[in-house]
C-alpha cells in the first residue's frame, strides 16, 4: 500500500497514529524527504479498524499484514511519488480536509490513474476544523458524533467539496460511513 498526497497533508502523521510511532517529529522540518516503508501486522490492522476488521476477516484474501510505503508530498519529490505509486496494489490518497485538493494531490491521483492503482481518500486533519473538540476515541464516526451540529455541518461541506472534486475527475465517492452496500 502506498500513501500519497500534498506536502503537509498529514501522511506520515496518519501513519504514526496507526503505528504508534513518532516518525514525523524526527523528520527535517517535519517534512518527509524520502520514501519510507513499514510493516503493519494483522494485530495493528485489527486494532485500527475495529468493527470493520470483521468484514476483512470474511474476505477470501487473508494477509499477515500490510507493507506501507510513505511518500514525500513536496513538489520536488515527484519521482519518489511515482516510484511509490508504481509499487503498490492499493493506495491511500491523503487530503487535508481544510485545504482540499492541492497540486500534489492532483499529481498523486494522476500517478494512481496511470498505473490503475485502486485507492481510498483519507480526509485528514479534521481535528483542525475550527471549533472541533478533542476526542479520545480512535474512530472518526464516534468523534464526529461528539461534535456540535455546526461542526458536523462544516465537516459535511468539506467532505462534499472533495466528493465534488472527485466527481469532476470522474470518480464516484462517498464518506465510508454512509455506504450501505
Amino acid at each position: 500500500m502506498v500513501v500519497l498526497g500534498h506536502v503537509d497533508s498529514g501522511k506520515t502523521s496518519l501513519l504514526d497514529r496507526i503505528r504508534g510511532t513518532g516518525v514525523q517529529g524526527r523528520e527535517a522540518g517535519g517534512i518527509t524527504q524520502h520514501i519510507g516503508a513499514s510493516f503493519l501486522p494483522t494485530e495493528t490492522i485489527k486494532e485500527t479498524c475495529g468493527p470493520l476488521y470483521k468484514k476483512l476477516q470474511e474476505s477470501e484474501n487473508q494477509v499477515p499484514g500490510i507493507l506501507v510505503i510513505d511518500t514525500p508530498g513536496h513538489e520536488v519529490f515527484t519521482n519518489l511519488r511515482a516510484r511509490g505509486g508504481s509499487a503498490a496494489d492499493i493506495a491511500i490518497l491523503v487530503v487535508d480536509v481544510n485545504r482540499g485538493f492541492q497540486p500534489q494531490t492532483n499529481e498523486s491521483l494522476k500517478i494512481l490513474q496511470s498505473r490503475k492503482v485502486p485507492f481510498v481518500v483519507a480526509l485528514n486533519k479534521c481535528d483542525q476544523i475550527s471549533g472541533w473538540r478533542k476526542s479520545d476515541t480512535k474512530f472518526i464516526t464516534k468523534a464526529i458524533k461528539e461534535q456540535d451540529q455546526f461542526i458536523q455541518t462544516d465537516l459535511d461541506q468539506k467532505i462534499y467539496d472533495v466528493v465534488g472534486t472527485l466527481s469532476i475527475l470522474g470518480y464516484q465517492s462517498e464518506a465510508f460511513y454512509r455506504v450501505k452496500d
